[in-house]
């Protein structure tokens, strides 16, 4: 038997790594179960792993695995779910830089439908930096294969990460994220952030005053503090692929 808790975390780790492709941070866990310290989700996790329901992949951060359900939820993961609506999480103000436009649309123009099973096509540019800002490449002729059901509405388009610096996040090199292209992001998404109109990065995007700061998620990293008009927001992140 589960405790309410344990239940509780099961069932949104669960869902979580149904929705993402990633186990959520133990900030998330905090705030899903509200709780007042992460060290409350530590014996948690610990106490279903004890009990057979996770298991962690210690050499990978926020890697968590569900091995099983309670009956339950075993029962229920058998019904079929309806769609997920992914909105923008409401509140904060919107970071609204003059953007750069990229020759998106000739590209995007290529999308197609790739199967009848719910995928469809995106284009993928390239590699884009977690760690130290480089230029991402824009190889128009890459295509990948992406679920439908990760899209919501708008255009996007893939980037391969390199490096190391979101791993805190669940972002890992060579994982490939998923961008919706926009000029827009609410503080603390994720977001391909054009740095000096030559550099691209991805980091979470923060407004601390007048300065726009860059955060990585790896405690090796540090952050980067720019003007706004040294920043302009290309997409922010919906979804990460991963292979094995």
């Amino acid at each position: 038997m589960l405790t309410k808790k344990q239940h509780e975390l099961l069932v949104f780790i669960d869902k979580h790594l149904k929705a993402t492709g990633f186990s959520p941070s133990f900030e998330e866990m905090k705030e899903a179960l509200q709780l007042k310290s992460k060290s409350g989700i530590h014996r948690l996790i610990s106490a279903l792993e004890e009990r057979g329901f996770l298991r962690r992949r210690h050499h990978r951060a926020r890697a968590l695995e569900v091995t099983r359900l309670p009956d339950d939820m075993a029962a229920q993961a058998m019904q079929p779910e309806p769609p997920i609506e992914r909105t923008p999480p409401g509140g904060g103000a919107h970071f609204q830089p003059n953007v750069i436009r990229g020759d998106f649309s000739a590209r995007l123009s290529g999308v197609r439908s790739a199967s009848e099973a719910g995928a469809v096509a995106l284009p993928l540019y390239g590699r884009i930096a977690a760690g130290l800002p480089i230029e991402a490449l824009r190889d128009t002729t890459s295509q990948i294969e992406v679920p439908v059901a990760l899209l919501g509405s708008g255009e996007h388009y893939a980037l391969e990460v390199a490096g190391d610096s979101m791993i805190d996040a669940g972002i890992l090199d060579g994982d490939t994220v998923i961008i919706r292209r926009g000029e827009t992001a609410e503080n603390g998404q994720i977001v391909v952030a054009l740095v000096d109109d030559n550099e691209v990065t991805l980091k979470r995007l923060r407004r601390r005053g007048n300065s726009i700061a860059l955060e990585p998620a790896n405690r090796n990293f540090e952050t980067r503090i720019l003007p706004p008009d040294k920043v302009r927001v290309q997409g922010r992140m919906i979804a990460l692929l991963r292979r094995y």
